[in-house]
């Protein structure tokens, strides 16, 4: 098998873009684990840049503002439904949190502007990197699924979106349990639905706070961090971390996992 490598993941995929993401750092842990399957964060697959894009768009003088009070929100309700007992799936809570926020900043009345960012959710798409990897992936008969907060709705419109149907053995969504990660609730659904021990499938996550809810729940984590952001200080360090998924594949090979 020809291995993938910077080099000739630039020259295959054809994607000049994709040259943005080939930096990365890998961290091994002195313990690599035996990987039977990867669960992945949907963000780690899916590319939510063209969401804020929209809103930079529309709103140029704020945007930057607008996006943090809109993810600050996204991510608050949904944790203060859970422990009120007050469960909303993710669409939902992402639009009362975007509604929320245009109210904050005076947008009222900016209903085409909102209707038109959420349905950037519905056009999805992925990130340059991924159906290369994913195809190695599957070369090395790893089992695949996404572990995510969104609906199970959106995930498969994003899956449709980008072709993705072949790749993916499970689409795992915690709204089927009305939880949200970091939940350990959440984590042990990776665990029913592949049927392997939690330390035998690696957890990919997009976020920083979801990096650590995987450790904490006892998953081998790769951090995918894309946009290069710092640790939380949350008792936490992955087993792996890069950039993009070159360097997710290298992790892979380094530890023997396709063995």
């Amino acid at each position: 098998m020809k291995k993938l490598t910077r080099k000739t993941f630039i020259h295959t995929t054809s994607l000049a873009a994709a040259a943005t993401f080939i930096e990365g750092v890998i961290t091994l842990s002195s313990n690599p684990p035996k990987i039977k399957a990867i669960a992945f964060d949907a963000f780690a697959i899916f590319d939510p840049r063209p969401i804020f894009t929209v809103m930079e768009e529309l709103f140029p003088n704020y945007a930057k503002q607008l996006v943090q009070v809109w993810q600050y929100k996204q991510f608050s309700y949904q944790w203060l439904r859970l422990l009120g007992n007050k469960y909303k799936p993710f669409w939902d809570v992402t639009k009362d949190a975007l509604e929320a926020t245009f109210t904050q900043f005076g947008l009222n009345d900016k209903e085409k502007e909102k209707g038109l960012i959420m349905s950037k959710y519905d056009a999805i798409n992925v990130w340059p990197d991924v159906i290369p990897a994913l195809q190695e992936m599957k070369k090395k008969r790893i089992r695949i699924c996404f572990l995510s907060n969104m609906n199970a709705k959106m995930l498969h419109r994003g899956i449709e979106n980008a072709g993705l149907k072949d790749y993916f053995d499970f689409v795992i969504s915690t709204d089927e349990k009305q939880t949200y990660k970091p939940s350990p609730t959440a984590y042990q659904m990776a665990v029913e639905a592949l049927k392997v021990p939690k330390d035998e499938i690696l957890y990919v996550p997009f976020a920083g706070w979801d990096m650590a809810g995987g450790k904490w729940f006892g998953y081998p984590t790769f951090w995918l961090n894309r946009l290069n952001t710092s640790l939380e200080k949350l008792d936490a360090r992955p087993d792996g971390q890069g950039s993009n998924l070159v360097s997710l594949l290298e992790f892979m090979e380094s530890n023997n996992t396709s063995k």
